[in-house]
Formats: structure tokens, C-alpha cells, sequence
């Protein structure tokens, strides 16, 4: 355990400090939002401090321990830890977070609440990347959703009623799967614990790994999101404002994937051989599907969220890999579309606050009258649609490699997946670029030539900057991001193909053999082990 709890405090502050916001002497919520975003970047620093001083790079382990008991009646401890799979996700958390907090400057409506609420969320958010206990991080994951559903139904469109309802329907529902397999998992064998290291060490038997991780897997695919338990995704976004689309796009997406590593395939390696081309299969739709209908879309904000469910899709096929480089691209797309996705949707709501509507067939020829903005979104655009150069293109191009090296499928198999992946790629710029044509070419719309517009401020540029930079400096040196975790997707690629073979002999009774399954001998159990150690892909 650390001398100091630096990720308890890490956790709490947010939280401690948003119970002062009701009693600071106030009038027009200035004085609040400066208190709210000096909390969110005292926070960041603090974070950004404690890995940079407190944290080792080179060890896949769990460090800055910490374990306190809580409820020692329930078996519930406040037990935290991070490592190269949930350290990244906690710094970009800070980052996304606090810039949303910078961008909703011009919350006049309930200010108080608003901050109140982005605070809470802000300690709820790194506590479900930090919790090791199932009980905390399932407390941590349910606190998270109160702050949603209240930013969106008080701040947010003319239908945000029925877009926070359906958020809160599909992400509660969902919610009862971790409950109900976590129970199963903890209460399996002589002992009971929660400990999720202690969960992963356990044996379980096939049977109940299965539906272990089908229920996780129905739980976090609501959350990341997977088809078809998206549709919640298209309505938050097109009724929340910019501030809460930059966190639901940012961080909470991720929280989807970053479950399905954690628990799914640390806990249930298994289950994840029967799963896994389940999961490349859904990612596949994921990025199709997603392409298709966001092209389709005639409102931004519901355009840019398809967009991030297609861009999910490519998570997807990383986990399923089976290999170091897939496992190492899910997480690079996963930091890489947190900086990009809340970029665009920050610009959506730039965009919105000069037109007043998200409509694009009612926007056209802004580039000259925001020539600044335009610069903005095209670099986004450009970051979204994988151009060289930028973190995007360096993530899915990782997949790409992960999956296509894997041992673990056929070649017909392979060679369809990454095909039908391709035309996903081919979807993407069309239609960031339409986007981009009818907003921001053409003729000006007259509706809006009555009062000039007003191109992005310094504040609106600076937000956007601190997202682009990192875009940039991800595609031109992945390894700023990669030797975060580098050591740890080895650990977590390692762990399946170890468990590869010894699942590989049962006759799967979902698949067929010569599709799907790994291309394993099942006569010498000794050239199992050694064809296995000898897929490992050279980085």
C-alpha cells in the first residue's frame, strides 16, 4: 500500500469539494464555474502528478494499492489500484472532463446543479477505472449514470425527457447483468470475495463462465455501445448538450471496453474463446451498420454519434484478436477516440451556439464566416476518418495487423472480417466529408446572414487544441500513449493464448471447428503449448 492514498484522494475531491458548491456566495454563476473548473484542474494536476511521480512504467502489476474496509458486513472494501489497462483511461478522463467543464461556460439555467453534478460525475468516472473491488466498481458505475441522466433531461433538447429515459432504461437494465453474474462469480467455491484479482485467479467451470460473460457482455455492450443495444447512444447525444456529448463520447463509451477487458477476459478466459468471434462479428456490424447510418444523418450530433459506434466496432475486433497487437490497438482506439470524439462534439456545440440548429441541410458556406471553426472541424474530421499522421489511423491500423496475424481463426475467416472492416474505413470519409461539405461549403444560408456570425473564441480554440494536440502527437509518436500500457496488454495477450489451448480440445457447441475455431491439433497436447508460445507477434 502507497504511504499516501493518492487515488483515493484522486476520487473523493471532486466529490468532497462539490458539496460547497450550494453555500458559495453567488448570482449569476460565475463565481461557481471558477470554482468547479479550478476543482477539475486541481484534480487533473493531481493525477498527472501521481503517475508521473508515483508510477512505474515498466510492470504490469497493480500499483498505489490501496484496501481499507468499508462494510466489512457486506464483504465491501474500498479497494483501489491502477494499472497500464486503467491508468491511460483515468488521465484521459481528467482531461476530457475538465474541458467540459471549461466548455460549459454558458450555463445560465441551475448552475449550481450543473457543476454539482459534473463534479460528482467527474470522482464517479475514475473510481469505476480505479475500484478492484466488484462491489465498489459496481457502485462507482451506478453513480455515474444519476449525473447523466440529470445533465440531459435539465439541460438538454426538446426531447432530452425521452432521450434521458431511454439512457437510463437501457444503462439500468443493463446494470442487473454485472450484479447477477458478479454475485455468481463471488459466491463460486469455499470462499466468498469480491477482490476482482482474487476473481480472477478462481477456476470456474465452463458452464458458468458462459454465462458469466454473457451477462457482462450484455452489460457493457449497452455501454460501449454494441448493436443492437445502441439506440439509447443516438438520442443522448442529439438532445445533450456539447459538455455532456464530450463526456458520454469521452469517457463513458470507454468504460464499456475497458469492462470487457478487465472482467471478461481477465476473469473469464475461457468463456472468451466460445466468445470471441462473437465479438468480431459484432464489431464488424458495429462498424458497417454505424457507417451506413450515420451517413443517413442529417442532424451533427447524431451523425458524430453513429460515427462513435462504428468506431467502437474496431475495439471490438482488437479484444478478439487473440494477439498483442489487437489487444494493444483496442486500447490506443479507445484513448484515440475519447480526444477525437469529444473534439467534434465540443465543435457541434460551437457550431450550434452561432446557427441555433444541428440540422446541416440548414447550415452551408460557414468556412468563410468561421474560418477558424472550419480549420477546427476539419482537423477532427480528418483525425475521425484514420488519416495518417494522427492517433486514429495509428489505432486501427494496430487492429487491423492484431487480427489479421491470429492464430486463433481461419484464414477465410480472417480474411472476411478484416474485408468487411475495410469497407467500414471506406464508409468513414464519405460521410465526415459530406458533413464537412454541407456545413461549411457552398453558398451562405440566408437565414443566418442577418446577424454576422461569430467565429470560435480563444477559449473555444484553446478546448479544442488540447484535444488536437494529444490527436497529433499520438499519430506521429504512438509510443506517448503506447508505453503506458504496453506491458500490460503482453500480460493480458499472454494469459489468453495460455489459456487457448486447454479450452481449444472441447468441442465447441456454438461454432463450427474449421470456421471459427483455433487451428490447434487436438492428438499432442505438447505441440499445443509450443505452437502457441510460438504465435507471439514480434512489435
Amino acid at each position: 500500500m502507497s504511504h499516501f492514498p493518492w487515488l483515493t484522494t484522486i476520487i473523493l475531491f471532486p466529490l468532497l469539494a462539490s458539496f460547497a458548491i450550494p453555500v458559495i456566495p453567488d448570482k449569476d454563476g460565475k463565481t461557481v464555474r471558477w470554482y468547479a473548473l479550478g476543482v477539475g484542474l486541481v484534480d487533473f494536476a493531481l493525477i498527472i502528478y501521481t503517475f508521473w511521480s508515483h508510477y512505474d512504467l515498466q510492470t504490469s502489476t497493480f500499483q498505489l494499492v490501496e484496501s481499507y474496509p468499508w462494510v466489512p458486513q457486506l464483504g465491501l472494501n474500498w479497494s483501489l489500484a491502477v494499472d497500464g489497462l486503467s491508468m491511460p483511461l483515468i488521465v484521459l478522463t481528467g482531461l476530457v472532463t475538465t474541458l467540459a467543464t471549461f466548455s460549459a461556460w454558458n450555463v445560465t439555467r441551475k448552475p449550481r446543479l450543473f457543476y454539482f453534478l459534473m463534479l460528482v460525475m467527474y470522482s464517479a468516472q475514475i473510481g469505476v477505472f480505479a475500484a478492484q473491488d466488484l462491489l465498489l466498481f459496481f457502485i462507482m458505475w451506478e453513480l455515474e449514470l444519476v449525473p447523466v441522466y440529470l445533465l440531459i433531461s435539465i439541460w438538454g433538447g426538446q426531447k432530452r425527457l425521452y432521450a434521458a429515459t431511454k439512457f437510463i432504461l437501457y444503462t439500468a437494465a443493463a446494470s442487473v447483468f454485472i450484479l447477477v453474474a458478479g454475485l455468481a462469480l463471488a459466491f463460486y467455491g469455499d470462499t466468498v470475495t469480491f477482490d476482482m484479482a482474487t476473481l480472477a485467479q478462481k477456476h470456474y467451470p465452463l458452464a458458468l463462465e458462459l454465462l458469466a460473460y454473457a451477462g457482462f457482455l450484455i452489460a457493457f455492450g449497452v455501454k460501449l455501445p454494441i448493436f443492437p443495444l445502441h439506440t439509447w447512444l443516438p438520442d443522448a447525444h442529439g438532445e445533450a448538450s456539447a459538455p455532456v456529448s464530450m463526456i458520454l463520447a469521452g469517457v463513458l463509451l470507454k468504460m464499456g471496453g475497458y469492462a470487457l477487458i478487465r472482467m471478461n477476459i481477465e476473469m473469464l478466459p475461457n468463456a472468451h474463446l466460445y466468445f470471441a468471434p462473437v465479438l468480431a462479428i459484432l464489431g464488424v456490424v458495429n462498424i458497417i451498420y454505424g457507417a451506413l447510418t450515420a451517413f443517413a444523418q442529417q442532424n451533427m450530433k447524431r451523425r458524430l454519434a453513429y460515427s462513435s459506434i462504428s468506431h467502437m466496432g474496431f475495439v471490438l475486433l482488437g479484444i478478439a484478436a487473440y494477439t498483442e497487437l489487437g489487444m494493444n490497438g483496442a486500447v490506443l482506439q479507445m484513448v484515440s477516440h475519447g480526444l477525437i470524439a469529444a473534439a467534434l462534439f465540443f465543435l457541434s456545440g460551437v457550431t450550434y451556439d452561432r446557427t441555433h440548429t444541428l440540422v446541416m441541410e440548414e447550415m452551408g458556406g460557414m468556412a468563410k464566416s468561421m474560418p477558424k471553426t472550419f480549420a477546427l472541424f476539419t482537423a477532427g474530421s480528418m483525425a475521425s476518418l484514420a488519416l495518417p499522421g494522427m492517433s486514429g489511423f495509428v489505432g486501427e491500423l494496430t487492429i487491423f495487423l492484431g487480427f489479421s496475424t491470429s492464430d486463433a481463426y481461419s484464414s477465410t475467416f480472417k480474411f472476411v472480417v478484416v474485408l468487411l472492416a475495410a469497407v467500414g474505413l471506406i464508409l468513414t470519409p464519405v460521410y465526415l466529408l459530406d458533413m464537412l461539405r454541407q456545413v461549411f461549403y457552398g453558398q451562405e444560408n440566408l437565414q443566418w446572414t442577418i446577424e454576422p456570425w461569430r467565429d470560435a473564441k480563444p477559449r473555444e480554440v484553446f478546448i479544442t487544441l488540447c484535444l488536437l494536440i494529444p490527436i497529433i502527437g499520438i499519430g506521429f509518436y504512438p509510443k506517448v500513449a503506447t508505453q503506458t500500457y504496453d506491458v500490460k496488454t503482453v500480460e493480458v495477450a499472454a494469459h489468453l493464448r495460455n489459456s487457448l489451448p486447454l479450452v481449444a480440445q472441447k468441442q465447441s457447441l456454438l461454432y463450427s471447428r474449421n470456421l471459427v475455431a483455433p487451428k490447434l491439433p487436438n492428438s499432442n497436447p505438447q505441440g499445443l503449448v509450443s505452437m502457441v508460445e510460438q504465435t507471439t507477434v514480434t512489435r
